[in-house]
């Protein structure tokens, strides 16, 4: 079993007059999963089944032909890298919130699916359940987002001159987002003593053995494997590796970043109470912004990624619910004249570059910095 070693004081949240609505909120929302369970509960499971089968046959299929044929090689690395993002999504994701199986163990075990991938899933767990999860665009508390040397995502972040060219530097950058998570991010919060994780988490031996183990085994069934057996050239092998890194880079930003990094999002602050200035669904609601668009794909093969208000005030609900929650949601919001938010997937990217080029300089910044 993990042990936890608090060595930093976690941010709170103060009491809110709205903390009923949300009670009542949160009662609607268990009668319409109720409800809507019978017939839904099928595609989670046919989800569990299909994606991994589809991950695994693309590959099989770059094994058997793609050594005579490199163009069938390279679209099976494409395809590779969409459906990396897309179990991600669908998948692996509702498996951390324990969402996809009655059974916790099983739920559990899953998620390794994401370490046959090449991150690694203890470490993700973390990140996202007990950081992500708990203190959304909270700087210093929001491992999802954490704080880079290369970027400035926060406002109140710590600043250095060549932040001021970000914006410039971010198209060249940005579709290397799942190689610097594979080969320096997972790394650096085992390692690194001065990130949140490190800061709040000792981690158990077994899972620096099993961070090195998966890592390998991932560059080897998808480098070294071909190489070897289908006798293709080094070029056409790691060819292959960056296109499909390339891939996932773009199609996982354009999944990751609406819901929270852009200008319409609130970056809160503690006070010198370690108190942040809303209660917790208050917080939830201006850190987070739905997307717009909404139609069969975003459903079945991109997890209701466009729903991310709902699954933030409710993240041990499946996302084949979000549909109905939010619209839900939405009635309260009115009622109750609450900031929900939703965007088009082009502004909120629009509004993700904006907030790159303001936070390039410390004009714009109107917090201390804390970092």
């Amino acid at each position: 079993m993990m042990e936890t070693t608090v060595r930093t004081k976690r941010p709170q949240f103060p009491k809110g007059t709205n903390e009923l609505v949300f009670q009542q909120l949160r009662a609607d929302v268990k009668d319409i999963v109720r409800t809507l369970e019978p017939e839904r509960k099928w595609e989670i499971k046919f989800k569990a089944i299909l994606f991994p089968f589809m991950y695994l046959a693309i590959w099989a299929t770059a094994m058997v032909f793609g050594g005579n044929n490199p163009y069938i090689y390279y679209g099976c690395y494409f395809g590779l890298g969409l459906m990396l993002v897309i179990i991600f999504a669908n998948i692996i994701h509702d498996a951390v919130h324990g969402t996809i199986f009655e059974s916790k163990k099983w739920n559990d075990n899953y998620v390794h699916l994401f370490d046959l991938m090449g991150a690694n899933s203890f470490i993700w767990r973390l990140r996202h359940i007990r950081f992500h999860h708990n203190y959304p665009n909270v700087n210093g508390w929001d491992t999802d987002i954490e704080q880079s040397d290369i970027f400035r995502v926060f406002p109140n972040g710590g600043y250095s001159k060549y932040h001021k060219y970000q914006h410039i530097y971010m198209p060249f950058l940005y579709p290397l987002f799942l190689f610097n998570w594979l080969v320096v991010r997972d790394f650096k919060d085992f390692f690194n003593k001065k990130k949140t994780v490190r800061k709040l988490i000792e981690i158990p031996t077994i899972e620096y053995v099993k961070l090195f183990f998966f890592k390998a085994f991932f560059f080897f069934y998808m480098i070294f494997f071909p190489k070897l057996v289908l006798g293709i050239s080094w070029g056409q092998a790691i060819g292959g590796f960056v296109l499909m890194v390339f891939t996932a880079s773009i199609f996982a930003l354009s999944v990751l970043l609406p819901p929270h990094a852009n200008t319409e999002s609130e970056f809160p602050l503690p006070d010198e109470k370690n108190t942040l200035p809303e209660n917790w669904f208050m917080h939830m609601l201006l850190t987070t912004n739905d997307v717009q668009e909404d139609n069969w794909f975003t459903r079945f093969f991109m997890g209701c990624f466009n729903y991310h208000v709902v699954h933030h005030l409710f993240p041990n609900v499946n996302h084949v619910y979000y549909p109905e929650i939010t619209k839900k949601l939405e009635q309260y919001a009115a009622t109750y004249n609450l900031p929900y938010r939703r965007m088009p997937l082009l502004t909120a990217l629009k509004n993700h570059f904006i907030l790159i080029r303001r936070n390039g300089t410390t004009d714009f910044n109107i917090w201390e910095e804390t970092m």
